[in-house]
């Protein structure tokens, strides 16, 4: 299919009067996509723009933002430019931390419910596929790139993924482009340029097409992938569909195999990381926990807890400030550290003076209606609220007497004394 026909295809299937935006480098791939766009956007008008990322890296970065320029200009394409930082004391590399920084910019300009173009082709799709499997990585690795997929309420659309880069070169010739080489690229101690300057030309001198079978076999590894995504969606199903609470019991009733697949989807579902081989087989080890037990299994951006047989993922949340308290005239918004709370509490009987909210302390007690007075441990634990969460819980006390019990995470009253009246949104 000629290259502008696959252009228009991808036009098509975007949402109609949606903004299309182009990730810009200034290289062959992007610049290309960005032409073929253009033209395609004047014969089926649709706003385009593009966005660059500059990562200040290197010295010839200044050199690509005004590439870019040049090209938007003469394309007539707004440009807008995104400067970051990249952290390179994350621990994942220069070229890992370039891609957060730069998918960071793209949530920033690109709104929901708009479509963002990666130039990304199938040579790319190859060293993606090789640097999985010399990393072990399973079927959702060597899946490598999706050719589309969701993120974050926006499209991403990779519409080049099938085309060798010999073939953009030459329609590149033909149109007269020019592009940026970047310096960077040709830095073989980085893995994916050694794959494409020294790996996979040997491969290609004995197997010519090794590059197109490679993608093919991300391209069925990603087809793989779908299928397991279904067989996690019944199973999550088959547990009550939450994925930030799973039964334990249901959760051991499936082999080991299909544990992690689940618990991999789950947290795929709720967008948290997905947990390392290591930290997947202690948390499953620890299924069959006392119902009394409080297990703790913690990997980057998640915690895992097994309470009562439930199985619960989240995200970490932060500790209130030690010695944290807060006076108030019980009417919303009231603002705690672990966010801001639309609720009220008020008292049918005229009262004087604010209400004090502050962290459990331990030994308190509720009077509540019909019940009389009541521990609040105790009550906690009849509510099963999770032991991790009530070390989160506000008390309000109107003098020397607590008359509530906030979750300012959930944003909703636990229990509220008798004579009082805990509002809600």
């Amino acid at each position: 299919m000629p290259l502008q026909a696959l252009i228009d295809d991808a036009l098509a299937q975007t949402p109609p009067g949606r903004c299309v935006w182009v990730a810009l480098s200034g290289g062959l791939d992007s610049a290309l996509l960005l032409t073929l766009a253009a033209e395609a956007c004047r014969r089926h008008p649709r706003p385009l723009y593009a966005l660059h990322v500059h990562h200040g890296l290197q010295a010839a970065a200044d050199g690509f933002e005004v590439h870019c320029r040049r090209l938007c200009s003469r394309l007539g394409v707004p440009l807008f430019v995104e400067r970051v930082e990249v952290d390179l004391a994350a621990g994942q590399g220069l070229e890992g931390a370039a891609r957060v920084a730069r998918y960071a910019a793209f949530a920033r300009r690109v709104a929901p419910g708009e479509t963002l173009w990666l130039g990304q082709h199938r040579d790319d799709q190859a060293e993606t596929f090789l640097l999985a499997a010399l990393r072990g990585s399973g079927v959702r690795g060597l899946a490598g790139m999706p050719p589309a997929r969701a993120w974050r309420g926006r499209a991403l659309s990779r519409p080049l993924l099938v085309v060798s880069r010999a073939s953009l070169e030459a329609e590149a010739a033909r149109c007269g482009l020019a592009w940026v080489e970047d310096p960077s690229n040709a830095d073989e101690r980085l893995d994916r340029n050694y794959l494409r300057h020294t790996v996979l030309p040997g491969l290609a001198t004995r197997w010519p097409h090794a590059a197109a079978a490679l993608s093919r076999s991300a391209a069925l590894a990603g087809e793989a992938e779908g299928l397991l995504g279904e067989l996690a969606e019944l199973d999550l199903e088959r547990l009550g569909g939450e994925p930030a609470r799973l039964s334990a019991v249901g959760l051991t009733a499936f082999s080991a195999a299909r544990q992690r697949l689940l618990l991999r989807h789950a947290c795929a579902r709720l967008g948290l990381p997905s947990p390392p081989a290591a930290r997947l087989a202690t948390l499953l080890a620890q299924l069959a926990s006392r119902r009394d037990a409080e297990v703790r299994v913690a990997w980057e951006g998640v915690e895992a807890r097994v309470w009562r047989g439930w199985l619960y993922l989240l995200a970490p949340l932060p500790s209130l400030p030690e010695g944290w308290e807060t006076r108030w005239n019980g009417e919303a918004p009231l603002i705690t550290p672990l966010g801001t709370c639309n609720l009220g509490l008020s008292r049918a009987a005229a009262v004087s003076g604010p209400l004090l909210l502050r962290p459990r302390r331990g030994g308190e007690r509720l009077h509540l209606a019909s019940r009389g007075s009541r521990d609040l441990k105790r009550l906690l634990q009849e509510l099963a609220v999770p032991p991790w969460e009530r070390q989160r819980l506000l008390v309000a006390w109107w003098g020397a007497t607590p008359v509530a019990v906030l979750d300012p995470v959930s944003e909703r009253w636990l229990a509220v004394a008798s004579g009082w009246r805990g509002e809600s949104p």
